[in-house]
């Protein structure tokens, strides 16, 4: 592919300005195309010489030439650093380039960050994208867009899991950053030909969704714990099995969200994942259990629970003191409230609307969750049936 070609334009539009001067641009040609770069300095007619492309006859006409020439070597410099990253210079990445006013040698997670920072994602979203840019960091310090390839991606996946981290986890951080290499190709920094995600697959176990039997719920509710800190984590947990709110709800209750609906309390509020606007009857949930927890707190204390890992850590202090063994997170409550809501008979519209699922297959979930689990209840109830039979009758002999 063709370079760019550079050349110094005096007084384009052949008309000055009320000051009697004109703007030297300078113009870049490639394919017949051509594009114009501002450099700021205005000169008289006499003060250009045409010939040489030079200021001249003019007090500071050494220094205005020595910056009309950094000028050009700034341009060139932005095409070289493109055609380092192996991507074809074009005037239309080259004119972006110095619209955005970076620098010619941004290192790839300088410039994720920055869009990460200028995007209209979710604050959520944002963090959990910061995370794996500091990851990034940490595993290549002033790692550049050329050296994003398909081994690159391999010896990211290792490292993650040496770390110690779960399938689950070592994707999340790969997705995140599979969609920073996709807006480095849109803005240009990678060619979209070396996209390093092209053969690379991307694990992840199918996800499990942990939920707690009634006779588990029991056993929190009759928890005897001591400890502030640990009842308040325990009673939020509570909360949100009876409701089927997310961490992320839950933490951004306040007292405007609760309502009275013909002199019944209703929770009132919009989701931040999904942006659904839900109206829960509190007084008709597992028989209004959320509305005896409320009246023991003030609200935004309540609401007030600190990071969700902490949170999650808590609960695994709290499971093994109620002892549970199952792996619970805090996203377990929700993964509760809707596995109970089907088996109390509940249609799984209604539990859809009441979760806030925009779709109903992701509340099928639950169905399918539920249906399994009585399958293996069912079962182990049989068994002891023919046990119970058997001891019985040899009793009986």
């Amino acid at each position: 592919m063709d370079k760019i070609k550079y050349r110094l334009v005096y007084n384009r539009k052949k008309q000055l300005n009320k000051q009697g001067t004109a703007l030297v641009q300078v113009e870049a040609s490639l394919n017949q195309r051509k594009v114009y770069f501002k450099t700021n300095i205005y000169l008289r007619p006499e003060h250009w010489d045409k010939r040489t492309s030079q200021v001249c006859n003019h007090p500071q006409a050494n220094d205005l030439n020595a910056m009309l020439f950094e000028f050009v070597l700034h341009l060139q410099g932005v095409e070289l650093a493109l055609w380092k990253r192996g991507v074809p210079a074009t005037l239309s990445l080259l004119k972006d380039a110095m619209k955005k006013n970076r620098p010619v040698n941004v290192t790839f997670p300088v410039f994720a960050k920055e869009y990460v920072t200028h995007s209209d994602r979710r604050e959520s979203t944002k963090e959990n994208l910061y995370t794996t840019i500091t990851v990034l960091q940490e595993f290549r310090p002033g790692l550049d867009f050329k050296d994003i390839t398909y081994t690159f991606l391999k010896d990211f996946e290792v490292y993650l899991r040496e770390k110690g981290n779960g399938i689950n986890t070592v994707a999340k951080h790969l997705r995140q950053l599979r969609t920073l290499v996709n807006e480095a190709i849109n803005q240009g920094y990678i060619h979209a030909d070396a996209y390093p995600f092209r053969k690379f697959k991307i694990k992840q176990e199918k996800g499990r969704h942990e939920f707690l039997t009634p006779d588990e719920l029991k056993k929190l509710e009759n928890l005897d714990i001591s400890d502030k800190k640990l009842r308040h984590v325990l009673d939020a947990f509570l909360f949100c099995c009876y409701v089927g709110l997310r961490y992320s709800d839950f933490c951004q209750l306040s007292p405007a969200n609760f309502i009275k609906v013909n002199g019944k309390k209703w929770l009132h509020f919009k989701s931040i994942k999904t942006g659904i606007e839900l109206r829960l009857p509190l007084h008709l949930l597992f028989e209004g259990k959320a509305l005896a927890i409320l009246d023991r707190y003030d609200i935004a204390e309540f609401a007030s629970l600190g990071s969700n890992s902490e949170v999650n850590k808590c609960l695994a202090q709290i499971t093994m003191m109620a002892r549970i063994k199952k792996h619970v997170t805090y996203h377990t409550a929700r993964h509760t409230c809707a596995t109970l809501l089907i088996h109390q008979g509940v249609p799984i519209t209604t539990v859809q609307r009441l979760l806030g699922h925009t779709s109903v297959k992701t509340t099928e979930i639950y169905s399918e969750i539920l249906s399994s689990t009585i399958v293996k209840d069912l079962r182990a109830i049989k068994r002891k049936r023919i046990v119970n039979n058997f001891q019985n009758y040899a009793s009986a002999r």
